[in-house]
């Protein structure tokens, strides 16, 4: 039974910052501290602490959760593995609780925001919900009745690295052709540079990007180029919700999900290929036509869902 009163933090552990957030019961963030993200073990888990403690020095809290990218033990309290932080093999709960004195869970970040928006936000009320957070990567996460799934060992559902394209482009997890290749932020980014290559007269703006600085060519600027109505960047736009619909029907003849949320940075230009990517989905569905599509709707708490996510975990836990 959660504690109503309570208050807890929440905590999302990112590649460039740490992000910590006092919430209620209710899901509101009532105060917020943030630090860069260094590396180094010792000096990741003291910003850590630094966040949480600052923020329970201004109010009275019970526990803390922690949201990150990476493999989490299934009794969350240990990280196996996060490819954009120092820890490996790390029972960072129990460390960080030695430094704040406060109990305190590990979740992986996509699980958390899902835990978020099942509670307050855009999956309320749903049963089976496949989350998918479109950012650098894919994060994903997965809610039969309403429960996470972590699979044997706490790394289920692994969605932005299942194989679209055999030989296709290169994946930092060691293989070729991943989801999260084609349908990601860092995705829209690659697909603009590519169609730049064949055709530079098709968008002046990017190609001088491209010319002095290819990685200066990032999704969220071909994003605003495609609001502007740039034609290289509505094609590269196109082509992620075409793939944003070809993985959303290989993850519905595996799950079958009643409502697919869609988050992460990417969210945000959702109107430029959300729907677009739903008539795709629902052309590439096995037996399409003849069984029900699952809702597909954006994310509603922004970059607040995992620190909301985690500290209902933590509050959950205590």
């Amino acid at each position: 039974m959660l504690k109503r009163t309570a208050l807890t933090v929440g905590v999302d552990v990112g590649g460039t910052s740490v992000r910590a957030g006092v919430v209620d019961a209710e899901g509101a963030v009532l105060d917020t501290a943030r630090a860069p993200t260094p590396r180094g073990e010792a000096a990741l888990e003291a910003t850590v602490a630094r966040v949480i403690g600052e923020l329970a020095g201004r109010h009275r809290v019970s526990a803390a959760g922690l949201a990150l990218a990476g493999f989490i033990t299934p009794d969350l309290r240990g990280v196996r593995f996060a490819p954009h932080l120092s820890w490996r093999d790390a029972p960072v709960a129990d460390r960080i609780a030695a430094r704040t004195g406060l109990p305190v869970v590990v979740e992986h970040d996509a699980n958390a925001a899902a835990l978020a928006e099942r509670h307050f936000g855009a999956a309320a009320g749903a049963s089976t919900v496949v989350f998918v957070a479109l950012g650098t990567g894919i994060g994903a996460a997965l809610l039969v009745d309403g429960v996470l799934f972590r699979g044997a060992h706490g790394v289920a559902p692994e969605l932005g690295h299942l194989r679209v394209v055999p030989g296709g482009r290169p994946c930092a997890c060691g293989k070729s052709g991943c989801w999260e290749r084609y349908c990601s932020g860092t995705a829209l980014a690659t697909t603009a540079v590519e169609m730049i290559a064949r055709d530079p007269g098709l968008s002046p703006a990017l190609r001088r990007l491209v010319v002095d600085d290819p990685g200066r060519v990032t999704g969220r600027r071909v994003a605003a180029a495609a609001k502007e109505g740039d034609p290289l960047a509505c094609a590269a736009v196109a082509d992620l919700a075409r793939w944003l619909g070809e993985g959303l029907a290989l993850v519905a003849d595996v799950f079958d999900p009643e409502l697919v949320v869609i988050g992460g940075g990417v969210s945000a230009s959702a109107p430029l290929f959300l729907d677009d990517a739903r008539e795709h989905y629902a052309s590439r569905l096995t037996g399409a036509g003849r069984r029900p599509l699952a809702r597909i709707r954006t994310a509603q708490l922004g970059e607040d869902a995992a620190v909301v996510g985690a500290a209902r975990l933590a509050r959950e836990a205590g």
